[in-house]
């Protein structure tokens, strides 16, 4: 018999109630996961492992390899516990993969059967295999082949393939966040940080109108749309706020340098109200360190505080290249993103904005007015599956 075995890594660590509760939710998303490919299966949770029984088993394994929480997913042969067993059906698979001259290695798990160990259990299948191929040759450290085998309560396991998940922690365990997501490359990546790290994601635009590019809300859309592919069965929300009449105000003013910092404390006074309505407990941004004007460190301590709740900056110590590495991971980079600028910012641009002054401005301009009124303005898209429903 066939089944896909998952593998889960820093769940280990929790205490068991939290381990019992995460390893629920990440079945509930892998569930979620198969349903939305029309996969048939059965779930079991024996200690330390995630088990999918199917007639598919590996669509099953490509569809749960990228589930938050998986660290990888193999499809196995199960056997009996047995050590005679075990060796057999690892001969069965080497022999599909191992030729005379080649390398090999063997990795054993041993954990709630008697009458072997560990490295009995190595010793036994890796001298059966060369008894199949004697030409071979062990190599523990650099082998051409690795083929697994595990003896547990439940049964024996054969496997000879991993396909990496994104590890992280499952989605739905930390709680909501708002992030502010763009056009750019870098807002993505982060929503899709916070994901993998357990949020819930509620995205939010904000939206320039005429002063913003012709194809900087389409560009978002698609965003929103592939970050919902990382978690199949979850409806992922995009509130969308008009900024037009903001920028109509900030365009006016006589020092055009402050405008950066004035949009980013906009934006996070804005979202802020969102997250609060919503009980969300954070805002997270695409925020990298020293990237841009607005993301000095000096100018950085200036925009914070406007934000009503905590704000989570999952990129600040990235180089551009690891972000830009990552979005073409995760399926958001696009090398041609279209008409995505904004006419707004200002050409010298403040590194270090003088605290008093942007609240003095602030404060002339009633931004906290401005920020409830945009607010209000929000239009709601929903994506599912990677779709926008």
């Amino acid at each position: 018999m066939e089944a896909v075995m998952i593998r889960y890594g820093e769940i280990f660590l929790k205490s068991e109630t939290v381990k019992r509760r995460f390893i629920s939710i990440m079945t509930e998303n892998i569930r979620l996961a198969l349903e939305a490919k029309g996969l048939s299966h059965r779930i079991e949770t024996p200690r330390g492992r995630i088990l999918i029984f199917g007639d598919e088993p590996r669509r099953i394994a490509a569809a749960v390899a990228g589930t938050f929480g998986v660290v990888s997913a193999s499809v196995c042969t199960m056997t009996s516990s047995d050590i005679d067993t075990i060796a057999a059906v690892a001969v069965e698979h080497a022999g599909r993969h191992l030729r005379p001259g080649m390398s090999f290695a063997v990795r054993a798990r041993r954990s709630g059967v008697e009458g072997f160990n560990s490295q009995e259990l190595a010793a036994a299948v890796g001298s059966a295999i060369l008894d199949r191929v004697p030409e071979a040759t062990v190599d523990l450290s650099t082998p051409d082949y690795e083929v697994f085998v595990e003896a547990r309560e439940f049964g024996g396991l054969v496997y000879d393939e991993r396909l990496k998940g994104p590890g992280g922690l499952p989605y739905g365990t930390q709680g909501e966040v708002v992030a502010l997501l763009s056009e750019g490359i870098d807002s993505p990546v982060a929503s899709w940080l916070m994901m993998r790290r357990g949020c819930r994601v509620v995205h939010v635009h904000m939206h320039g109108g005429r002063f913003g590019g012709t194809d900087g809300e389409e560009t978002v859309l698609r965003h929103h749309a592939r970050l919902s592919a990382w978690v199949p069965g979850h409806p992922l929300d995009l509130l969308v706020v008009d900024m037009e009449p903001f920028f109509e105000v900030i365009i006016a003013l006589k020092e055009p340098r402050y405008r950066c910092i004035l949009c980013k404390r906009f934006m996070l006074r804005v979202a802020g109200i969102l997250a609060e309505e919503r009980g969300a407990y954070a805002l997270v941004n695409g925020d990298n360190l020293g990237q841009v004007a607005s993301q000095t460190l000096a100018n950085m301590a200036v925009i914070a505080p406007a934000a009503s709740v905590t704000v989570l900056r999952p990129l600040i110590g990235f180089d551009k290249e690891e972000i830009v590495e990552r979005a073409r991971a995760i399926g958001t980079f696009e090398a041609r993103a279209g008409s995505t600028g904004c006419t707004v910012a200002p050409r010298y641009p403040s590194t270090a904005a003088p605290a008093a002054t942007i609240v003095d401005i602030e404060e002339k301009i009633g931004a906290k007015d401005l920020a409830v009124r945009a607010a209000g303005t929000v239009r709601v898209y929903r994506a599912k599956n990677g779709e926008i429903a």
